[in-house]
């Protein structure tokens, strides 16, 4: 984990600052850095679930896909858990990653990174649990 739960700084594998956040984040993310996303960055991974130390690691199941653009680049996030997914974890992520896209917008445009930053969805793998 990068960031955990009711986290505002978010740095890179490497340990590097790559951003603060404006509000706290509603879920422990990190990535899995034996995975590459579109963006040629080791996947991000959005972990639901009590909170969980920075560098915190362990196995858990893919439970949905976000399929996110940031500057023109594809940037895939998997959602996992140790419990089911339900349909306000759903709501949860969509609504996050709809802000984060904004906020993300507003950063590229700082860092003079062009191309759209959107969310163009969340993916369900599994049934939901409840």
């Amino acid at each position: 984990m990068e960031v955990p739960l009711g986290g505002f700084v978010k740095r890179s594998i490497d340990g590097e600052l790559d951003y603060i956040s404006p509000i706290p984040s509603p879920f422990n993310y990190g990535c899995a850095p034996a995975h590459l996303s579109g963006d040629g960055m080791p996947l991000d991974v959005v972990l639901l679930g009590p909170r969980r130390a920075r560098g915190h690691t362990e196995r858990v199941r893919v439970l949905a896909v976000v399929h996110f653009i940031d500057a023109g680049e594809v940037d895939t996030k998997m959602v996992v858990a140790r419990r089911a997914l339900t349909a306000g974890d759903v709501w949860r992520v969509r609504a996050f990653f709809m802000g984060y896209a904004r906020w993300k917008a507003v950063l590229n445009w700082a860092r003079q990174k062009s191309g759209a930053t959107r969310l163009d969805g969340v993916e369900v793998l599994v049934e939901y649990g409840g």
